[in-house]
């Protein structure tokens, strides 16, 4: 337990456990090394629990993805290879953890899921949306390469079309249209207990038994290898000369 990551087991109201992970870090759940750290152990404590069901919230903000001040500073300083991989491969081993984990996770989404914390919500089993709640890939903004499964897994859940253009456009989907995209199985203004109605309706077994054929053998090694080449191409845009003016301008104070 942390202050950057909460957990704890409750019943659902048929009295079935579920564990429950709430990320409370500042700068709205950036994705620094601490939190993805401590997400991990949280995963430790769930896989321990023997709990088959699982919440996951963030609060106002679900995450805001990677600290782009963090990697600005670390570049500034020649230490960003070294952030990188403190950040990028192990958000990617959180993502691919939770298509294999033999739990049916569900994710409660405020505000912004933006960046690589998008991959927290594409690999969740099921997810609700607060109205206010939207997800933004933001990476040409700053000069990065995609990661957190925008390209892994996306293409598998909405098809390649969509998450290519997703991608390059920089959209932002709200609520609405995650759920039209089959991202979002329910808008709500209380999210989480909406996820936790949802959690206690599904029947154990079944969603176990489709999440393991859904994620069979074939297609989590496609998985771990799209998100390995996620993890070398933004290595190979990390350290571009070009990519720190990028982050330097994002970072301006606008107007």
């Amino acid at each position: 337990m942390s202050e950057l990551v909460t957990w704890h087991v409750d019943d659902l109201p048929n009295a079935e456990p579920c564990f429950q992970i709430e990320l409370k870090a500042p700068r709205a759940n950036a994705l620094e090394p601490g939190l993805l750290r401590d997400l991990h152990r949280a995963f430790d404590a769930l896989e321990q629990s023997g709990a088959q069901k699982a919440l996951i919230s963030g609060g106002r903000n679900f995450s805001t993805g990677g600290d782009v001040a963090r990697f600005a500073k670390a570049a500034q300083s020649g230490q960003i290879e070294n952030y990188t991989e403190q950040v990028v491969p192990v958000l990617q081993a959180l993502v691919l953890r939770m298509i294999e984990m033999p739990t049916v996770l569900a994710s409660a989404v405020h505000g912004a899921a933006t960046g690589g914390s998008a991959g927290l919500v594409f690999a969740s089993d099921l997810v609700v949306a607060a109205p206010d709640a939207f997800v933004q890939p933001y990476y040409g903004v700053v000069g990065f390469a995609p990661d957190g499964g925008w390209t892994a897994l996306l293409p598998e859940l909405i098809g390649g079309a969509s998450a290519l253009g997703w991608v390059m456009a920089n959209h932002r989907h709200r609520a609405e249209q995650l759920a039209n995209l089959g991202l979002v199985q329910a808008v709500d203004q209380n999210p989480e207990m909406r996820a936790m109605a949802l959690l206690r309706d599904v029947d154990t077994g079944t969603a176990l038994s489709t999440k393991s054929l859904f994620w069979g053998d074939a297609r989590r090694a496609n998985v771990k290898a799209r998100l390995d080449a996620e993890t070398e191409a933004f290595r190979a845009l990390i350290g571009r000369p070009e990519t720190l003016t990028k982050m330097q301008d994002f970072l301006q104070p606008s107007g």
